[in-house]
C-alpha cells in the first residue's frame, strides 16, 4: 500500500528534494508551498500523513495543523522546524503533532519516525470499517467478496458481483443507512479527491447501485441537494 502524505514546506528546493527521497521509498506524497495552499489540498485529497514546515508565509504550521485538526481529528502531523526552542515543541505537541525534528535532519531519521507512526495507526480504526457482511431489506451484502443476494418472498435468490467501487460505495451507504452520506466523504474516501469530474464518476456509480436494489421497492438512493445522498430502508409498513 502506497501511504498518501501531504507535505507543506516553502523551501522549494528542499521541498522537492524531500518529495522525491519519499517518492523513491514509496510515498505517495502531494506538495504545496505555504500553508494557505497545504489547507486547500487537505480538504481535496485524502491523506495518510501530513508533514508541515513550521514557519511559511500566509499561514504558519501550527495554525495549519490547527485548521487540519478540526476536520480530522486522527491524521498523523509531523512538524519539521529549524527552531528547537522548548516552547515551540510543546506547542507543537498541544495542537496535537505525532512528531517533531528539527533542520537539518538525516532523511533517513525522517523515514524511519514516518514508519513508525504509520505502525501506531494502524492500530486505529473505525468499528463500522470492520463490518464485513450488511442486510439491507430484501439483500445480503457481503463485502470482502463483493457480493450483493436478494432473496424474493418465495425464497429464490439472485446474485450481483459488484466492482471494486461499487463494493466500497455500497458500504459506506451500508455504514450511513437512512443517514445522510456526504458527498465530500464519498469522494476522498473512495476516489481521493473532491472534484467535478470525480464528483461526475460517483453519479455514474450511484446510477448502478439503485439497479442493483431495484427489485426491493422499500429501498431507494436519494439525492440531497448540496450534500449528498442517503439510502432509505424502510420497513414493509412504511411502504
Amino acid at each position: 500500500m502506497n501511504y498518501k502524505i501531504l507535505l507543506v514546506e516553502d523551501d522549494p528546493n528542499f521541498g522537492d528534494v524531500l518529495r522525491s527521497y519519499l517518492e523513491m521509498n514509496d510515498y505517495d506524497v502531494t506538495l504545496a508551498t505555504d500553508g494557505v495552499a497545504g489547507l486547500e489540498a487537505f480538504r481535496k485529497g485524502t491523506f495518510d500523513l501530513c508533514i508541515f514546515d513550521v514557519m511559511m508565509p500566509k499561514k504558519d504550521g501550527f495554525t495549519l495543523a490547527k485548521d487540519v485538526r478540526e476536520r480530522d481529528k486522527d491524521v498523523p502531523i509531523i512538524f519539521l522546524t529549524a527552531k528547537t526552542m522548548k516552547e515551540d515543541v510543546l506547542q507543537g505537541f498541544k495542537i496535537g503533532a505525532d512528531d517533531y525534528i528539527s533542520k537539518p535532519f538525516n532523511s533517513e531519521e525522517l523515514l524511519f519516525r514516518i514508519q513508525a507512526i504509520m505502525k501506531r495507526s494502524q492500530g486505529k480504526s473505525d468499528p463500522k470499517e470492520e463490518i464485513k457482511d450488511f442486510e439491507i431489506g430484501q439483500y445480503h451484502f457481503n463485502y470482502p467478496l463483493r457480493i450483493l443476494t436478494h432473496t424474493d418472498e418465495n425464497g429464490d435468490q439472485e446474485k450481483d458481483k459488484l466492482s471494486p467501487k461499487e463494493a466500497q460505495l455500497l458500504r459506506m451507504f451500508c455504514t450511513h443507512v437512512n443517514d445522510i452520506l456526504p458527498r465530500s466523504e464519498a469522494l476522498t474516501k473512495i476516489w481521493g479527491e473532491d472534484n467535478y469530474f470525480t464528483a461526475r464518476s460517483m453519479d455514474v456509480f450511484v446510477t448502478k447501485l439503485r439497479k442493483y436494489l431495484k427489485k426491493d421497492s422499500n429501498i431507494e438512493i436519494v439525492n440531497i441537494h448540496g450534500n449528498g445522498f442517503q439510502l432509505l430502508v424502510r420497513s414493509g409498513e412504511e411502504a
